[in-house]
This record gives C-alpha cells, sequence and structure tokens, in this order.
C-alpha cells in the first residue's frame, strides 16, 4: 500500500472556480485509477489561490492480475479467420481450448494480463487529466499546447511508503513532476521538498500556507468577530463573500479600519454593498444604532508596521469608492424629493423587450394589473396602482445604476424620503420578491398585489410573443417568475382563478400580440401546473396525487388544488387510504370491463332491494351515509373531513369484494352490482381523480 500525493502549482485561481476544480481533480484521477484496477481507502482535495492538492490514502501498489476470455472462429472456420483471431490475441493454436457452444463448437483463447505498477497508471491518468481539466476558461502560454486557468509551474507527484517517497515521473509539456513545492509567494518563496502529505502539509503550514479553504475561512471569521467584539461592534454575516476571501489569500491577515464620519449616513446597504463588490471588505456595525461604522479587510501576509501600510491604502480607496455613492445618493434624494418624474420618464426611452415594448410601456400594463388585482389580495385599488408605477423607478437612479443588485431597495428609501405611503415604499422592495425558493414571500396586500402583477405581466409577454422556456434554456427566468406567482398566492392563501389573472395579463398586451397568440393562455396555466408539481413534489407530494387533483373542476384555484392535494395525500398515507385506493381500482377495472363489454354506463339504478347479501346492505348503507357527508365536505371545501368520509368507506369495501361476486349469473343481481361500483366510483370521483392515482 502506498499513498499519493498531488500537488499542481501555478498562477493565482480565481477564488469562484477553486472549489470546483479541487472537486474535478479528485474526480478525474481517482475515477482513473479505479478503473485502471487502483482502489484506495480514502482520497481528499484541497485548494489555495495556487496550488490543487490531492491526496490519495492506501492506494494499492500495483493493479492485480487479470484473465480474459476471448471467444473466438467456430472449429472447422476458414484458416484465415483462425489465424487473424490468433494474431489479434498474440497466441498460438496451443493456447486455445474448444467449448461447446450453441451453435456447436468454438475456439476460446483465455489470455493473461499482468498488473501495472502503480507509478505507471498515476502517470497516465495525471496526463489526461492535466490535458483535459474542465476548468470554465483557460489560457495557454509560452509555446507549448497545454491549455490552464493560469500559467502552470509545477507539478508535485510522489507515491509514499514507511520505507521512503518515490517521484511518480511524467512530463507535460516541459513541466517534469517532482517532489518540490513553493511556500508563500511574499513570506516564503523558496522551494520545499516533501515526502507525505503530513511532511508537505505540515512545511507549507511553517511557509506561512493555510491548505484547506475552511481553515482559512473560519480563521478570517474568528479573527474578524474577535476584533469587532473587542471594540463593541458586531461583523455583518456574508457567507459567500467570506468564501471568496478565502479563496484570494494562503495566509490570511484580517485587519480593521474605520470609515470616516462623512459616510455614516448613507444606507448601510449602500456601504456594505461597495465595500463588498469593490473592496471586498466585511461591515462591521454598531449594534446599538445598526449603523456600519468599520470595515473589515484581509490582507494576504503579515508586515513589519502590522498592516498600518495596507489598512491606509485601504481607506484611502475607500474613501474615493463612499464619496462616488454619497454623491450618487445626495443626487438621488434631490429627485426623489421632486417626485422621481425625470426617472419615470427616462424609463420610456429603455427597453423592455423588442417586441414587448419600452419600461415604460410595461409599467403601465404593471399598475392596471395591479389594480384589478388589488380586490382579490385586500388591497386598495389606488395604492396598488401608485406602488407599481413608483416601483421601478429606481432603475433611473444613479446609485442603482452603479448597484443594480441595490435596485428596489434604494426605491424604498427614496419612496419615504419623498414622503409616499409605506405601502408605495415597501411594495418598491418587495414586488421583486420572491426571488428563489429560499425567498421570503410578501405580505401585505399592496406588495402582494404588484408583486404578482409584476410577475404575471412577465409571463404572459413572453408567452403570447411564443418566448416560452425550452429544455433547460430559460433566459428570461419564466419558471422562476411562475414559482413567484405560486408562492405568493398559497403562502398568502389567495383564492382566485388564475386563468382570470392570465387573462387580464393578456389583455394588457398590445392586440396584435394578444390576437396572434389566444392560445396562450391555456398554454400559460398548463405552464404554471408544472411549476406547481414541481412545488408540492419538494414539499413531499407525490406526482400523481397532483395529477389526481388537477383533473378536478377548478384546478385553475391552486390554492384549492393544494388544499386537496394535501388531504388527498395525507390519506394514501394511511392504512385505510392504501386500501380504499385498491378498493376503488378494483371497482373501476371491473366496472370498465362490464361497461365496454355491455355497451352501457352502470352509474344508475343500484338499488338495496336487489340485494343479497349481508356485507352488500352495510355497503349500501356506508355509501348513502357517506356520500352525503362526502359531498357536504366538499362543497365546504373541508377536505380533510372528505378524506375522513373516504376512508370510512374503506371496510364496507373491502368486506363486499371478499363475500360478493359481482358478476353473478343473475342479470338483475349482477346490473345491480355493478351500479353499486358505479356509485363507489361518482362518490370518490368528487375527492379527486383516483384513477391517475398509481399503486
Amino acid at each position: 500500500m502506498a499513498d499519493l500525493l498531488i500537488e499542481l502549482f501555478s498562477e493565482e485561481i480565481p477564488a469562484r472556480m477553486q472549489g470546483r476544480a479541487a472537486a474535478d481533480l479528485k474526480k478525474l484521477v481517482t475515477n482513473g485509477l479505479v478503473e485502471a484496477g487502483l482502489t484506495y481507502a480514502s482520497a481528499g482535495a484541497f485548494s489555495t489561490p495556487r496550488r490543487l492538492t490531492l491526496s490519495v490514502e492506501g492506494l494499492l501498489d500495483a493493479s492485480p492480475d487479470t484473465r480474459v476470455e476471448r471467444k473466438g472462429p467456430k472449429v472447422g472456420a476458414p484458416e484465415k479467420a483462425l489465424q487473424g483471431f490468433l494474431r489479434g490475441a498474440g497466441l498460438s493454436m496451443d493456447d486455445l481450448e474448444i467449448r461447446d457452444d450453441k451453435k456447436g463448437q468454438v475456439y476460446f483463447a483465455s489470455i493473461a494480463k499482468p498488473g501495472r505498477p502503480a507509478a505507471d497508471i498515476i502517470a497516465g491518468v495525471m496526463d489526461s487529466t492535466i490535458r483535459n481539466f474542465p476548468w470554465p476558461k483557460s489560457m495557454r502560454w509560452g509555446t507549448g499546447s497545454l491549455r490552464w486557468v493560469r500559467p502552470l509551474h509545477s507539478i508535485l507527484c510522489i507515491l509514499s511508503r514507511e520505507e521512503g517517497a518515490e517521484i511518480v515521473p511524467f512530463d507535460i509539456d516541459g513541466i517534469k513532476s517532482g517532489n518540490v513545492t513553493q511556500g508563500h509567494r511574499f513570506m516564503a518563496p523558496g522551494d520545499i521538498t516533501v515526502s507525505s502529505f503530513d511532511d508537505y502539509a505540515q512545511k507549507l503550514k511553517s511557509a506561512f500556507v493555510m491548505l484547506e479553504a475552511q481553515e482559512r475561512a473560519d480563521h478570517i471569521w474568528n479573527d474578524a468577530t474577535n476584533q469587532a467584539f473587542a471594540q463593541g461592534l458586531e461583523l455583518v454575516d456574508d457567507k459567500a463573500l467570506l468564501a471568496e476571501v478565502a479563496g484570494l489569500v494562503e495566509w490570511p491577515v484580517v485587519l480593521m479600519g474605520a470609515i470616516a464620519e462623512d459616510f455614516f449616513d448613507l444606507p448601510g446597504e449602500v456601504l456594505q454593498t461597495s465595500m463588498r463588490e469593490h473592496q471586498k471588505f466585511f461591515s462591521v456595525k454598531n449594534p446599538k444604532t445598526g449603523r456600519i461604522e468599520k470595515f473589515v479587510t484581509v490582507a494576504n501576509r503579515e508586515t513589519a508596521d502590522n498592516g498600518a501600510t495596507i489598512l491606509a491604502g485601504n481607506q484611502k480607496v475607500l474613501f474615493a469608492r463612499l464619496s462616488d455613492a454619497k454623491f450618487f445618493w445626495e443626487n438621488d434624494l434631490r429627485i426623489a424629493s421632486a417626485g422621481a418624474a425625470p426617472w419615470i420618464e427616462s424609463l420610456d426611452h429603455v427597453t423592455f423587450h423588442n417586441k414587448l415594448g419600452s419600461q415604460a410601456a410595461r409599467i403601465d400594463r404593471i399598475a392596471a394589473l395591479a389594480r384589478d388585482i388589488a380586490p382579490t389580495v385586500g388591497a386598495d385599488a389606488d395604492l396598488s396602482e401608485a406602488a407599481a408605477r413608483f416601483a421601478k423607478a429606481d432603475l433611473s437612479s444613479e446609485m442603482v445604476y452603479e448597484f443594480p443588485e441595490l435596485q428596489g431597495l434604494m426605491g424604498k428609501y427614496y419612496a419615504n424620503h419623498a414622503g409616499h405611503p409605506v405601502e408605495v415604499a415597501n411594495a418598491a422592495t418587495e414586488h421583486y420578491s420572491p426571488l428563489g425558493p429560499g425567498d421570503d414571500v410578501p405580505t401585505a396586500p399592496v406588495s402582494v398585489a404588484v408583486a404578482l402583477a409584476d410577475k404575471l405581466d412577465t409571463l404572459t409577454g413572453f408567452w403570447a410573443i411564443d418566448e416560452k422556456p425550452t429544455g433547460s434554456k430559460d433566459p428570461f427566468a419564466l419558471r422562476r417568475a411562475a414559482l413567484g406567482v405560486i408562492r405568493l398566492l398559497l403562502e398568502n392563501e389567495v383564492r382566485v382563478p388564475l386563468s382570470d389573472l392570465i387573462g387580464k395579463g393578456l389583455t394588457q398586451l398590445e392586440d396584435k400580440a394578444a390576437t396572434e397568440h389566444s392560445a396562450a393562455s391555456g398554454n400559460l396555466l398548463a405552464f404554471f401546473h408544472d411549476r406547481l408539481k414541481v412545488y408540492l413534489k419538494d414539499a413531499g407530494i407525490r406526482h400523481d396525487v397532483i395529477d389526481a387533483c388537477l383533473a378536478m373542476a377548478g384546478n385553475d384555484d391552486l390554492t384549492l388544488v393544494v388544499k386537496r392535494a394535501r388531504a388527498l395525500s395525507d390519506l394514501l398515507g394511511t392504512e385505510d387510504g392504501t386500501n380504499l385506493l385498491q378498493g376503488f381500482k378494483r371497482a373501476n377495472n371491473i366496472l370498465s370491463q362490464a361497461e365496454d363489454k355491455d355497451g352501457v354506463e352502470y352509474s344508475f339504478g343500484a338499488d338495496v332491494k336487489w340485494a343479497r347479501d349481508d356485507t352488500e346492505i352495510a355497503l349500501f348503507n356506508a355509501l348513502k351515509t357517506q356520500g352525503k357527508a362526502i359531498s357536504t365536505a366538499i362543497e365546504a371545501e373541508d377536505f380533510a373531513a372528505a378524506m375522513g368520509g373516504m376512508a370510512a368507506l374503506r371496510a364496507p369495501i373491502d368486506a363486499f369484494f371478499e363475500a360478493v361476486q359481482v358478476n353473478a349469473e343473475s342479470d338483475i343481481v349482477r346490473r345491480n352490482r355493478l351500479n353499486l361500483l358505479g356509485q363507489i366510483r361518482k362518490i370518490c370521483s368528487e375527492v379527486a381523480d383516483l384513477t391517475k392515482v398509481e399503486g
């Protein structure tokens, strides 16, 4: 057994690519080793800005010997065919044996393949891995043909055993493998010779390189939070930035700097965004005021002045950046105070889509839709329209132009500053939500109205011009918009026929677009149903249960569909529900066969006077009692009660099938029993289309 250590040392790898690259290195190498017959005990991959590392423990010293059997020509086949087989297998006639086969006697060859040393296999696997590495972007340099994310400087590849380590020799475009790596670029730039992974990790740590990304991230977070705590402050959580910064440094040194008081009046989100996007700084806030007052930067080296020079340079650059942000903020506030008319007017010159007009035209449609939707969600129609007209005004602001991710949020600040009602201000931010499965759903009625209008306009617009998602392609994020509508309706328990909302959206479009795509409404409703299946599947409801509920009337009332689906799913999760489903399917199958054979429909006329068995009478009584209860519950949309009534039918249906032969010799009794099964089908079908449920 041996341990394998690989390091690919290069110029700086972009932080966003490091984690995936380490995983790809592990997958490509270990898959290649296993395919060649080299099994191993464990493997771990690591990344820093300048290196990808793989450690494989418990690797076989060589691939095992194998024996392959090859079937040759039939005995008596032409000599030419036999000689060709022998040449291809590298054998002679003495190496062949004759076996009986389905078509007679056949020559078979048994070919021994000796195992290969681990080093030989590793060299081949590494050549293939490096030359075919799946970087999102790669480059060539010098005169070679090798492509890598950044110039590749060295390759470390050694096999370690108790008796020592050996270099696995190979050459990639003049880069020869060895047992040497480099320490920190500035603090320990010399060569480091290593003999094992433990030796490698320890020597790198001594040379100011933290190999594990998580260790670097933990060090940054712990040091930064401790420094903030010591000053009575709090570090603002930013997991994405933490992961990125951990990929920018090999030896993180945490430094805390102050933000000039000139910028304390800027919204916290502006400060945080400007520092994160431009400088990769963490924000530090005063917990008493919530104001961001300091920042944390992470250097890649220790310095004699403890980072003072680095910090001074960063603060100088930050001052310039925040001065720009302050200028944008003050200028935007002046425009917002005057009613934001220049922003709104400028949107008339911004194209939303060449077939759907300008942003201003789109805002007109959204405003009209929001007014129509408002009564449905309990919102004031005038406020909803006003909120829709202001919601996207900040798209023309200088701050959002500089920081697009602040759209909506800045609109809220500007609306508050201009004295708009709080509902209008909140809708500016909230109408974009929910943006994803984990995003909060607005609950304020005006925000819900504008959010629905915004997403419905997007969906109906692109459906009308036949720009639907295809396969994995969804350039206009229509699936996300549909899921947003679904969550807005369901989580706010909005009861409205979705087809009505779709129709209202289509009527806001140009007559030409709506007329040429009159089928858009039905197609879009089907798209919503598909998205609903995905949403409910994630909630643990089976697709066939959802199909059974979508087959019912009122399937464009998604809140109603989901209430029904959850109740049916709960019923089918019980023993009564499972057995009832089997009873229904048995009844339905017998009915279908009899109706096909007889050419009639057995859906009426069952009479208890023709009952010949106690179980038959009991089923009549149960259907009469529970049928009324189920119908009453369905009318009241009390699906839990309806399912309870269904569950009560399980025992009498089971008993009936155990005791009675439906296709009796008497035609009268047979027809009566078939009509009794028709009642079962009718009552069960009031709850859901159980024919679509599997099992």
